[in-house]
C-alpha cells in the first residue's frame, strides 16, 4: 500500500479543483466535499442525493454519514464551499431522485467506486503537475492538515479522526514530517 500525504499547498489544491471543475463537475463537488469534511471516500461515494438535498431548492442543516470501517455516526454542517460544488453539479442532474445515488459511475445507477475515483483524483494531479504520491485517503489528510495548520487542536482533530492519541493523528496528517524536515533544515552548519 502507497503512503499518501495531505496536498499541503492551497495552490495545488486550487490547481486540483480546477482541472476537476473543468473535467466533470461530479469529480469535482466529491473532492470539494471530501477536502472540506474529512470524511473517508468511501462514506461519501455511498451518499444519496437525499443525504445532501430535502429538495432541489433546500439542503439538508446536517450531512449524516455512518462511518463503513467503524460504524460510528459521524455528521458535520454543509459549508458554502460544499453547498456550492454541490449546487453546480446537481444542476447537471434535473432528473435525479432523492434516492439516487450522489455520485454515480458513468453506467449509472451504481455509485462511482473507490477505485475509479482514485484514478479520477491522480489523473486531475498529473495534469496539472502535481507530482505528491496521491490517493482518495489525500482528501481527508488534506481536511486534517489545514484544520491544524489554521489553528484547530489536535486533541478535536484525533476526535474528528477517531485516532487513539495526538501523535497518532499528527502522523497521520503530516505534521511531524513537517516538524522534523523543519529540523534538518534549519540547521546549515
Amino acid at each position: 500500500m502507497n503512503i499518501v500525504e495531505p496536498i499541503r499547498n492551497p495552490t495545488d489544491i486550487q490547481a486540483i479543483k480546477a482541472q476537476l471543475h473543468a473535467t466533470n463537475l461530479r469529480d469535482y463537488a466529491w473532492f470539494v466535499l471530501g477536502i472540506n469534511t474529512g470524511f473517508r471516500i468511501s462514506d461519501l461515494l455511498r451518499l444519496k442525493v437525499g443525504d445532501v438535498r430535502l429538495s432541489k431548492s433546500r439542503w439538508v442543516d446536517r450531512l449524516r454519514v455512518t462511518e463503513q470501517k467503524t460504524g460510528k455516526q459521524k455528521e458535520c454542517p454543509l459549508s458554502d464551499a460544499i453547498k456550492k460544488a454541490l449546487g453546480e453539479y446537481l444542476a447537471t442532474r434535473p432528473d435525479c431522485r432523492l434516492t439516487d445515488p450522489l455520485f454515480p459511475s458513468q453506467k449509472g445507477g451504481r455509485p462511482l467506486r473507490r477505485q475509479a475515483a482514485w484514478a479520477i483524483l491522480k489523473e486531475a494531479a498529473a495534469a496539472v503537475g502535481f507530482t505528491d504520491p496521491i490517493g482518495t485517503h489525500t482528501l481527508r489528510k488534506t481536511f486534517g492538515y489545514h484544520a491544524y495548520r489554521q489553528g484547530i487542536d489536535i486533541t478535536l482533530l484525533q476526535d474528528l479522526f477517531n485516532h487513539a492519541e495526538p501523535r497518532v493523528t499528527l502522523r497521520y496528517i503530516g505534521i511531524n514530517r513537517d516538524q522534523r524536515d523543519a529540523v534538518y533544515l534549519s540547521l546549515d552548519l
